[in-house]
């Protein structure tokens, strides 16, 4: 149990002193209150349910992305290939040696962390709307905001989970952060065939969004099961080679 508590706490120390991960945490907090600021003083803003939990959506998923990225890619940056003994990697294994020990106190320390950042989000974006409006924002409930932390938490440890598989940092953040801020491909996967309604960034959101503009109705609880469901699909064989390839 001290092996795992040293672990944890590492992780969780090299998160807070990562440059990249204090930049998540800043796109994650700053973003969504930023992009509902402006949202809520254009002369066609109309509020509606969704106010505010959109921008939460978005920009946070951002920051969510970012920081599940960078927790791994950093640990295998190096100045070439002829280097790979100064990766940080290296330096962690040796720490702890158990694998799985390790991959699931980095797991920790980012859902921790997410889960903070998600919390924070949700102040500074429903405070943002409300300096601007002079109102509360609407039905934010509780479950909303519980639905709102939960798809974050999972948007960074899929984030976590694509980038153990690659291990380089590039390919899954440029192309899981153009899927929830441009055109999502999965979205118009989604017009073609039902099947893609159950993508983590379509079925998602509908734990917190009430006017989602896909073909599909999810449940809350429903969207979160596809959500963990997901995780659960890309962690796996991610556990599975963290354990069995060099580092």
């Amino acid at each position: 149990m001290t092996t795992v508590f040293r672990a944890l706490r590492a992780e969780g120390h090299k998160l807070l002193t990562l440059p990249s991960a204090r930049l998540a945490i800043a796109l994650g907090v700053l973003l969504p209150a930023g992009l509902a600021a402006l949202n809520a003083r254009s002369p066609h803003w109309s509020g509606g349910v969704d106010a505010g939990f959109t921008e939460l959506g978005m920009g946070g998923a951002i920051g969510a992305i970012v920081l599940g990225v960078v927790a791994v890619s950093s640990e295998y940056t190096t100045g070439g290939e002829e280097s790979a003994a100064t990766r940080q990697i290296a330096a962690t294994l040796t720490a702890t040696p158990a694998r799985l020990v390790a991959l699931a106190a980095k797991l920790t320390a980012v859902g921790l962390l997410a889960l903070a950042v998600a919390a924070a989000a949700g102040v500074a974006t429903f405070t943002a709307v409300h300096l601007v409006r002079g109102e509360p924002v609407a039905a934010v409930t509780a479950g909303r905001v519980l639905g709102v932390q939960v798809y974050l938490l999972c948007t960074a440890w899929l984030a976590l989970a694509v980038t153990v598989l690659t291990r380089n940092g590039v390919v899954p953040m440029a192309m899981m952060i153009a899927n929830v801020s441009l055109v999502s491909v999965t979205y118009l996967l989604s017009k073609v065939t039902d099947a893609a309604h159950y993508f983590p960034d379509v079925a998602g959101p509908h734990m917190f969004l009430r006017d989602v503009a896909t073909g599909a109705h999810f449940a809350p609880v429903t969207a979160g099961l596809v959500m963990v469901a997901w995780v659960a699909a890309v962690l796996a064989p991610a556990a599975v080679v963290f354990c069995r390839r060099d580092a």
